[in-house]
């Protein structure tokens, strides 16, 4: 199992289960079940969760699995897992009532005494207000309800603004896979000389970048049955179209072959060996499919020179999205 420390005292697992799929628009989810598959996902050293305050019953779903570990395992195995969450609020006055009351309330959901992480998101830079919240932040993480803040979806000039002010922050969590090369451009060097890292999701286009679709015709609207495989659908065809992301498919299933692994890990370790990366969200479908034994050869995968210059011989071609989209997070706004 790879992990990487985040901060002083503070490590997780390089892959990170990211919870999104909670929320719906990926098929029915049993509680019961899921909560099962998160023990077994803990059970084989994946211990680190990622998911929101907008994310459903996701920290619900933490806090009942962290109610069941300690039933089996005593309450020195809560101390072996992370739990990261998010505050993503209407834009508006940040007071220190109305930050406390949603970090209060995901306390509450997910059965903690302080967050280990919480990651602010902000969908309006016109409203500079997102400064008072990460102050608001900064004070409950003094007064012990946070350990440690962290951004979503920021673009390197926001993060220069709150490092000008004063705000210490640990993570980034910004969109970032082999056709979306954006937080290279200037964000990881940022992060570089601030001490923070980046956490990437959208690593695998939604389950795009996988042998399922190698050699298929593009895919129709009514074929994209998950919020995931539309969301990063679009993403390919701002990149370069259907065309261009089979001729990558081909290029990563040559390179997975030759590890004996999926495409699905390559694509993984290519991100998880960029600058500043500390690691991958990959989406758990809790209870409705099982990437654990898969997932796990990702730590064992040492991408070589050639095989980054295979991939690079595709992507060259495709269209500059930080040009056309903007910076990390550009989508959003």
């Amino acid at each position: 199992m790879e992990t990487i420390q985040l901060a002083p005292n503070f490590s997780i697992c390089r892959i990170l289960n990211g919870m999104w799929q909670v929320a719906g628009g990926h098929g029915q989810i049993n509680h019961d079940s899921a909560i099962s598959q998160m023990l077994e996902y803990n059970e084989n050293g994946f211990n680190t969760w990622d998911m929101a305050d907008i994310y459903g019953p996701a920290e619900s779903f933490y806090g009942d699995f962290r109610n069941e570990l300690e039933k089996k395992k005593g309450t020195d195995e809560l101390q072996k897992i992370q739990g990261f969450t998010k505050f993503v609020p209407n834009p508006g006055p940040m007071t220190k009532s109305i930050v406390e009351h949603y970090i209060d309330q995901s306390m509450k959901k997910m059965n903690v005494d302080v967050i280990d992480v919480i990651q602010f998101h902000w969908w309006d830079y016109n409203d500079a207000s997102y400064i008072d919240a990460l102050r608001q932040l900064t004070k409950l993480r003094d007064d012990g309800k946070i350990c440690h803040l962290g951004l979503t979806n920021f673009d390197t000039e926001r993060m220069q603004i709150m490092n000008d002010n004063g705000i210490e922050l640990i993570s980034n969590q910004v969109q970032y896979s082999i056709i979306d090369q954006r937080p290279n451009v200037k964000m990881a060097s940022f992060c570089k000389n601030h001490d923070m890292k980046l956490l990437a999701y959208g690593t695998l286009l939604g389950g795009l970048l996988t042998e399922k679709y190698l050699g298929t015709t593009e895919p129709s609207q009514s074929d994209l049955d998950t919020f995931s495989l539309q969301k990063y659908m679009n993403m390919i065809d701002a990149w370069g179209g259907w065309k261009l992301f089979q001729e990558l498919l081909v290029v990563l299933d040559e390179i997975a072959k030759k590890y004996n692994v999926q495409i699905a890990n390559v694509a993984t370790r290519f991100v998880l060996d960029r600058p500043a990366v500390a690691g991958a969200i990959i989406g758990s479908r809790l209870g409705l499919s099982d990437h654990i034994e898969q997932n796990t050869k990702t730590f064992s995968l040492q991408l070589q020179n050639d095989d980054y210059e295979k991939i690079k011989s595709v992507t060259s071609k495709a269209n500059d999205l930080f040009t056309s989209i903007g910076d990390c997070g550009g989508e959003y706004r």
